[in-house]
């Protein structure tokens, strides 16, 4: 059987903890940022647990 594949988009985007949840960016902070308060900007910085729902299917991409 041929090796299992990294998907090259999930392994940009997504970060998997110690713990094995995923984390990911938060949306709305690439473009019309200058409406948005500072405050609202930091907070978007963060990185962000993804839903339950979508986990399973992140880990499947990066190959977890």
């Amino acid at each position: 059987m041929p090796k299992m594949k990294t998907h090259s988009g999930a392994k940009k985007r997504f970060r998997l903890t110690a713990k094995g949840k995923v984390r990911g960016r938060h949306a709305m902070t690439s473009h019309i940022l200058g409406k948005k308060s500072s405050k609202r900007k930091r907070r978007l910085r963060q990185p962000v647990g993804v839903s339950g729902h979508d986990a399973p299917r992140i880990k499947d991409l990066l190959g977890k």
